[in-house]
């Protein structure tokens, strides 16, 4: 496979990338923060009165996360209608039908504001469905040739608040939403500054109701943002785009992510198993959501890299869920093949996961991690012990996944610290069939 470190033109100069640069929306954390939703929606513009969009799915109905939120608003003189049709892993369809739901509604012009509840599903819902509105047409239009049109957006739109019920996803900071397209047994991005919400909300205390099984797939998930962002390439060992507005969203890693990385990879490994025993502990559950924060904060402005490349192949043809499909190849890809680029850098990331490496070598400690992060999962008592558990995935579907993963996923590989082409990712999706037995 060949493919480059930039996302210029062929007449692009080779010149190192020299400027790295940050956008999150404005974000307000902590027990209860809820109650502080209205205060946080008037702090970005939506005046007194307005009349918004509550984008949810019907579990968070009737756990009574949504009505909790809804009250909130209404109390403080807000209007809100509530669309509760998200589905898992959301396909184009999917969000067709909010957007549907939107203009039956509301017309053309849209909601005042939207504010997105749930899980990444729900989250990407909203961000597709008020990026749609603000600019027209269908999700189709702005994803990536040659699967939509490819077109740009050109706005953001009415004013967007995230409020993530489960630590994993980052979804509430991504520019990015991904779609499902089923009949192409593929996943695929809308990926765009203008996706990104203007605003989340993260109240530790709306993830409480998670089971435990959702609460280990999230983590995992949000443990694999930190690590992929702490071994991806640096953003200065990539190419300068002709032009700063192509400079992608998935740039590299900088001192700021580094320093993300290492406290999201500190609170989520030393907090899932008390999270994943007893949801109930609100201390952990903080802890987690705080550590989904700042591994998304790396992760997705870094770049996710090979795991999660690898990740949505198996995700749309086998209807995974995404955290555990995270959780079962990042053994096989973040640690053993791509430890070969920096061993390093994976002994400084065993120190980080509490390892003792005192004597050890750096790709001794690799190996170390890679054991570790093992018997992490098996602790967790709730996740498959590879991808044949996890799918039935057999030898015969390896050349197929490992055919997609290089074919649609370039925006994740080019960020990839070690080079890879199809024989290689092939292996890996071999090594990943068992991680233990």
């Amino acid at each position: 496979m060949a493919y480059e470190r930039s996302v210029s033109a062929a007449d692009h100069d080779l010149v190192p990338e020299s400027v790295w640069n940050i956008r999150l929306p404005e974000l307000r954390f902590g027990r209860d923060a809820t109650a502080e939703l209205p205060h946080q929606i008037r702090d970005i513009g939506v005046p007194d009165g307005a009349h918004g969009l509550l984008v949810t799915d019907e579990t968070l109905v009737d756990v009574g996360h949504a009505g909790r939120v809804r009250d909130v608003l209404v109390d403080a003189g807000l209007d809100v209608d509530v669309y509760d049709d998200c589905e898992r892993e959301p396909s184009v369809a999917a969000t067709e039908d909010c957007i549907s739901f939107v203009r039956d509604e509301q017309g053309e012009a849209g909601y005042d504001f939207y504010v997105g509840l749930g899980g990444g599903s729900c989250l990407d819902t909203a961000k597709v469905t008020r990026s749609v509105i603000a600019n027209g047409g269908e999700p189709l239009d702005y994803i990536a040739e040659p699967t939509g049109s490819g077109e740009p957006l050109e706005t953001s739109g009415a004013p967007l608040v995230l409020m993530p019920t489960t630590a994993g996803t980052g979804s509430e900071i991504s520019p990015v939403a991904i779609l499902s397209v089923p009949e192409k047994e593929i996943k695929e991005g809308i990926s765009s500054a203008h996706v990104r919400a203007d605003a989340a909300v993260l109240d530790p205390t709306l993830t409480t109701t998670l089971p435990p099984e959702l609460t280990a797939r999230t983590a995992m998930d949000a443990l694999g943002h930190a690590m992929e962002g702490y071994t991806t390439h640096e953003y200065d060992s990539l190419l300068r785009p002709n032009d700063p507005a192509d400079r992608p969203v998935y740039a590299g890693r900088t001192p700021l992510t580094e320093m993300f990385s290492e406290k999201a990879i500190d609170l989520l490994s030393s907090n899932v198993r008390r999270v994943v025993h007893n949801g109930d502990d609100l201390d952990a559950r903080a802890n987690m959501l705080q550590g989904a924060l700042f591994g998304a904060i790396a992760g997705l402005t870094a770049g996710a890299s090979l795991c999660h490349a690898m990740a949505y192949p198996v995700g749309n043809k086998y209807h995974t869920y995404h955290g555990e499909t995270i959780a079962v190849l990042t053994p096989a890809s973040t640690i053993d093949y791509n430890s070969a680029s920096d061993p390093s850098r994976f002994a400084d990331l065993a120190e980080l996961f509490g390892i003792e490496t005192t004597g050890l070598t750096d790709r001794e400690a690799a190996d170390e991690l890679k054991s570790q992060y093992v018997q992490l999962q098996r602790d967790l008592n709730v996740l498959p012990s590879g991808l044949n558990e996890l799918a039935g995935i057999e030898e015969e579907d390896i050349d197929w996944l490992a055919s997609q993963t290089v074919d649609t996923q370039a925006r994740l590989l080019r960020c990839n610290p070690r080079p890879v082409e199809k024989a290689d990712v092939a292996a890996i999706f071999r090594d990943a069939l068992h991680n233990w037995e």
